[in-house]
């Protein structure tokens, strides 16, 4: 009997190795309490590692692992937004009460388990890897949206995370398999190829339930309304850092997949789920951006405002071509940086006020504090799409692929989303700059931490100096930046998108 050894890419497979390794280290490190204390400058290495090898492999797209994962620029490109996530939340959890609860190197390696998740995610050809990388994401976060373990909601939150995931979970594994009786196969190009040789299987009952009951798994995923219920609650009650994670870094990971599935998988079928994920898109777009209105908690109102968002993205799969891929990358890395300057922002004014969301503890911000100030106004602006930034940019990306699609009527609904979404934008805008600051509260009584404005006086969290923490001030600085830039300049970030769909029309 001769042993062939299967072909292993290690270059390809580098950035995967790399993100084991620096979990495996972060882990171990807890052992060790001279090295404990290292924790967050040991996972900001491993992402970093992470990154360089993504970026070592830019043009060498690869099939991995018998065909199961696929490096390319689609991968790429996502998997490194997911990364920048990843590294600017740990710079936002030091300090935080959930990552000293949950312990430190198991708070980080639960961080960094997610990542590997999205990283395998992103380069998933195959039903196999693509329902391991999806839970290898959620399970960890559904940990970590509990790890505030004095916090009522946080735990709240984890628990409401688990139970939604699971069903999204077993809806999205149901539809797998009804795929797989339907195509005979489990790799994308397979499925495609099946789907075309199969003798009537294009407008088999079986084939389309399933691609169905696919796309509701993904869409509990991404917060596609009406499947967002979840979504409010858990942004609330989750570490503001988490928050922020999941908020850009999970769709950024879960829209890889969708595209990668939408459209070399179910190619054959793109004339039957257009119009499906057509009107999902326009219920996201309405449902997100109406339900934010009516929200006083600045993270339930981005939760509600990422459900709005997510229906802008999706709208770009619709279109079924590269321009449609492009502009959801360059909408993506545009969402990156707005959401994180924005929660970036937030983490800091947090920290001083007591950890309360509340919109009205924003008031008079403008003038006690600029430096979080302008990146929340500036954030606010750019998801609202206004110009100069790279909101405004993205949204226009987007529009211009649908209406040369024929898809203008869904063009048309992100104009009035964005319109509607202004009442809600600006409230917080106005509240930082137009309203009177609050009063400071009193004076605690001995023995008590110091009372800061709307900071409760028994809380040992309370940071009054948070706004001049540079790791949490740094990252909201460095994306307001990136969102002025890339909408004044957007080039560079246009030329990025277009190396993901370069690598999905090599493949369709």
């Amino acid at each position: 009997m001769i042993f062939n050894a299967p072909d292993i890419d290690y270059a390809g497979l580098s950035p995967v190795i790399a993100m084991t390794t620096g979990l495996v280290v972060v882990v171990l490190a807890a052992v060790f309490d001279p090295v404990k204390r290292f924790g967050p400058a040991l996972a900001l290495l491993a992402l970093a590692a992470t990154a360089g090898l993504m970026i070592w492999q830019w043009n060498d797209p690869a099939d991995l692992v018998a065909g199961q994962l696929r490096i390319d620029g689609l991968a790429i490109t996502l998997s490194l937004l997911a990364v920048i996530s990843a590294a600017v939340a740990v710079l936002l959890s030091l300090g935080d009460p959930a990552e000293s609860q949950a312990g430190r190197s198991d708070y980080l390696a639960l961080l960094l388990g997610s990542v590997l998740g999205m990283v395998i995610l992103a380069q998933a050809t195959s039903l196999l890897t693509f329902f391991v990388g999806l839970e290898l994401l959620s399970i960890p976060l559904y940990a970590l949206c509990g790890t505030n373990l004095r916090r009522r909601e946080s735990l709240e939150s984890g628990l409401k995370y688990l139970i939604m995931g699971s069903v999204g979970s077993a809806t999205l594994l149901y539809g797998m398999a009804m795929l797989y009786g339907a195509s005979g196969a489990t790799g994308f190009n397979a499925i495609a190829e099946g789907l075309r040789a199969g003798d009537g299987m294009l407008g088999d009952s079986l084939t389309l339930v399933g691609v169905g009951l696919i796309a509701v798994g993904l869409a509990f995923k991404v917060s596609i309304a009406p499947f967002h219920q979840w979504t409010p609650d858990v942004y609330q009650g989750a570490p503001t850092p988490i928050t922020a994670f999941m908020a850009v870094a999970t769709k950024a990971a879960a829209f890889a997949v969708f595209i990668r599935f939408f459209l070399v998988a179910l190619e054959p079928l793109a004339d039957q789920w257009d119009v499906m994920l057509a009107a999902l898109a326009a219920i996201s777009i309405v449902v997100g951006n109406v339900g934010a209105l009516a929200q006083t908690s600045l993270k339930r109102m981005l939760g509600y405002s990422g459900v709005a968002q997510a229906g802008y993205m999706l709208a770009g799969i619709v279109v079924a071509s590269q321009a449609g891929i492009d502009a959801i990358v360059f909408y993506l890395g545009a969402y990156v940086a707005m959401n994180l300057a924005a929660f970036a922002a937030l983490v800091a004014h947090e920290r001083r006020h007591g950890f309360s969301d509340e919109i009205a503890t924003l008031r008079g911000l403008g003038r006690s504090d600029p430096a979080l100030a302008w990146p929340l106004t500036i954030a606010m602006l750019a998801l609202a799409g206004l110009p100069p930034t790279a909101g405004f940019i993205g949204k226009l990306y987007l529009m211009q692929a649908l209406i040369e699609a024929d898809w203008t009527w869904l063009a048309v609904m992100i104009a009035v989303g964005s319109m509607i979404s202004l009442g809600y934008y600006l409230r917080v805008v106005a509240a930082v700059w137009m309203s009177p600051e609050e009063e400071t509260a009193a004076a605690p009584e001995p023995g008590l931490p110091p009372a800061i404005a709307g900071a409760a006086v028994d809380d040992p969290f309370a940071d009054r100096d948070a706004s001049r923490r540079w790791y949490l001030v740094g990252p909201a600085l460095v994306a307001t930046a990136a969102t002025i830039f890339f909408g004044v300049i957007p080039q560079p970030l246009v030329e990025f998108a277009q190396h993901a769909g370069n690598a999905i029309t090599t493949l369709v």
